[in-house]
């Protein structure tokens, strides 16, 4: 597979861990009756890979991996877990940290929906 191609599924699974045994806090909204969200509040998690046109960028843009991204940099979003706050929150940490301990500039970003 390659140098990146093995980097990337080290990271890959590193989220997949991550996300699957993270415990989200529960939600509970009342719209008009109480509903509870057991994977907690929804959102949304992406890796951002810098620079966007350094050799791992590329590499991922030739495999159809990810967007450039509007602040700079390569973003690749979590797109597993539904709509789990957390849980992609917690795989894009995963994520981020395996691609830094391959000196690779990854940092990772969330946002609530």
């Amino acid at each position: 597979m390659g140098h990146f191609g093995d980097i990337w599924l080290a990271a890959r699974a590193a989220g997949a861990k991550a996300g699957t045994e993270c415990k989200p806090t529960p939600m509970l909204i009342n719209p008009f009756s109480y509903y509870l969200v057991l994977d907690g509040a929804c959102g949304f998690a992406w890796v951002n890979i810098r620079p966007a046109n350094g050799p791992f960028a590329r590499w991922l843009k030739q495999q159809n991996v990810g967007c450039k991204s509007h602040h700079g940099g390569w973003d690749v979003s979590i797109r597993a877990f539904d709509q789990s706050h957390a849980r992609k929150t917690a795989a894009a940490h995963a994520m981020a940290a395996v691609l830094r301990a391959a000196d690779i500039k990854a940092y990772a970003y969330d946002r609530l929906d």
